[in-house]
């Protein structure tokens, strides 16, 4: 919540009587010493309500407030500005006078260069409003009411005119027909605005159903005619650059899209599948900002740790995971991270997800030869400081790996295991000498996923007895039923708007971050290693369980403890 200065929330509490000035200065004292500010300490203290801490806001900004109310808002007005552009500038205008003035609900009117950039924008005066961030999400919502309605409008009179249009045409003369593309591009835009990381467009017996992957978790979308099904695959093939003839074999491909002005990038795979093609598309956007190591959601030993390691001038770095755990979105923080003038930094990626600035980034291309292992012997010849290779996947890139960071290379990769410590036995299998991995290994960090809490609607409980049986059961599978405290308050989220009826919106890493320490270097080549006897000298050593680092997470309100039981058991 928008903060005045500490001394200016002083005078409005001491003249309205809420607290002394003695009570108002050990709340201070108290934030000096820890990362709350004063005011989120008074207010967890329910000293006052944000209702009242509202009302401070508006004297101190001379605004008048308001609510929001349905009754107050004009959507002819809302849709002056896109909903992308409220959201970023945290404004809303919702209703207009009669001589023009715009009234603009904001959740901080002192800001000079927002409200100057919309009077330029509505050529018009504009009144600023007080509005909270919890009344600005409630409206938003009928950004998406109008979305959904328009997505799904404008999708049923394309296909209609379509049918029409295509009617005994070819598939590629079907494909290029205005209303086909439309049908495409609309499919694609929404996902975007709504985002989503996957289209699953699926041939079932008498229909098309579309889903989308947002956050993780897949939702049906629309289900459409069969009959506009070949042409709506072969629009993706002629983008994607796929053989329109080709039916009964998977085909991968790649194009480009411009959707509400961003630039994305979007990966293809076609699957024959019983009644039909299957597409499905990842879309990443070429613009995607690389996410610091807070955003992703390491906790500061984490964070410590890794940034020990990826500093070292050789050895391997590895993150770890399964499909779809955000390994490559760490790759690129770490990449960010290490990104500097004085080095040369080469990548082998598949595909290449971000486009990143002074580094040299190279694709594979299977077609013409060029895999992990010849590219990454390829790059051991353009004096580089840092490799990344995308992925570790067979025994020869895993053997260049290794003697890449042999000879002086920071390598940083990825590979497929359940957890950190497994990562060394994965490495053996795929032929290379557990001396050599001891040599090279600085440290692996496992992965997963959960769902980020919706900050609008989210509210605390105590912890039930059937979830803390639950957890303690958990813990009892991976030998610390003794050493993990169970937080005594979970957090949930109610859904609302803002997060569409989910709870959550976003999502957040819980890690694993195995450390190769000088007595875990001298155990790996050891006759009787074992991951279970390893796993126990990493605790010794300080590591911290994937279930823990997910528990604690849920007991701060990061996640709930559903989604972290959810995606440990998967």
């Amino acid at each position: 919540m928008l903060q005045i200065p500490e001394e200016k929330l002083k005078d409005f509490l001491l003249k309205d009587g809420v607290l002394t000035a003695e009570q108002f200065a050990e709340f201070s004292k108290k934030a000096s010493t820890g990362k709350k500010s004063a005011l989120d300490l008074m207010l967890s203290a329910k000293i006052f309500t944000e209702e009242y801490y509202k009302g401070v806001l508006a004297k101190f900004f001379n605004v008048p407030v308001t609510t929001l109310d349905p009754g107050s808002i004009d959507t002819r007005t809302i849709n002056l500005i896109p909903e992308t552009l409220a959201r970023n500038k945290h404004v809303l205008p919702f209703s207009r006078e009669l001589n023009g003035t715009v009234n603009v609900a904001m959740e901080n009117p002192s800001d000079l260069a927002t409200i100057e950039f919309l009077e330029r924008k509505f050529d018009a005066r504009i009144n600023p409003y007080l509005a909270t961030p919890a009344d600005l999400a409630r409206v938003f919502s009928l950004y998406e009411k109008q979305q959904v309605e328009g997505f799904r409008k404008v999708i049923q009179e394309n296909i209609e005119a379509s049918l029409r249009a295509t009617s005994g045409k070819k598939d590629k003369e079907a494909a290029t027909e205005i209303p086909i593309i439309s049908i495409t591009d609309n499919i694609i835009s929404y996902a975007e605005s709504l985002r989503a990381s996957d289209i699953h467009i699926e041939a079932l017996e008498e229909e098309i159903l579309v889903r989308y992957r947002i956050d993780g978790i897949l939702h049906e979308i629309i289900r459409m005619q069969k009959e506009i099904h070949s042409a709506i695959v072969a629009r993706f093939k002629i983008l994607s650059g796929m053989k329109l003839d080709e039916h009964t074999k998977p085909q991968d491909g790649r194009f480009r899209h411009i959707s509400n002005e961003r630039q994305i990038d979007i990966r293809v795979s076609i699957l024959p599948t019983l009644y039909g093609e299957k597409v499905e598309m990842r879309l990443l956007a070429s613009s995607n900002q690389v996410l610091s190591f807070e955003d992703l959601g390491m906790l500061p030993e984490t964070i410590t740790i890794l940034k020990n390691n990826i500093t070292k001038s050789f050895g391997i770095v590895l993150i770890t995971g399964p499909t779809g755990s955000g390994k490559s979105t760490t790759l690129y923080s770490i990449l960010g991270a290490v990104n500097k003038p004085e080095v040369n930094i080469v990548t082998v990626e598949d595909p290449i997800e971000y486009d990143m600035k002074y580094i040299n980034q190279t694709q594979i291309n299977e077609a013409a030869g060029v895999s992990f292992a010849s590219a990454l012997r390829a790059i051991l010849r353009q004096d580089p400081n840092i490799i990344m290779v995308g992925e570790i996947r067979d025994a020869d890139t895993a053997e260049i790996s290794v003697h890449a960071a042999l000879t002086g290379h920071l390598v940083l990769s990825s590979l497929h295991t359940n957890d950190a410590p497994t990562s060394i036995p994965r490495l053996v299998d795929m032929g290379i000498a557990p001396f050599l991995i001891a040599a090279v290994l600085n440290t692996a960090l496992a992965q997963r996923l959960v769902r980020r809490l919706c900050t609008e609607c989210i509210y605390s409980y105590p912890a039930p007895e059937d979830v803390i049986q639950t957890i303690q059961k958990q813990l009892t599978e991976i030998g610390l039923a003794e050493e993990v405290k169970i937080p005594k308050t979970f957090f949930k989220g109610k859904g609302c708007p803002s997060c569409g009826g989910t709870g959550y919106r976003g999502r957040l890493g819980i890690y694993e971050m195995l450390e190769v320490t000088e007595d875990i270097r001298s155990y790996i080549p050891s006759p009787e290693f074992s991951v279970d006897k390893l796993r126990v000298m990493a605790r010794k050593n300080g590591m911290k369980s994937m279930f823990e680092d997910g528990l604690l997470k849920a007991g701060r309100g990061n996640t709930s403890i559903e989604e972290v039981l959810r995606v440990i058991r998967e």
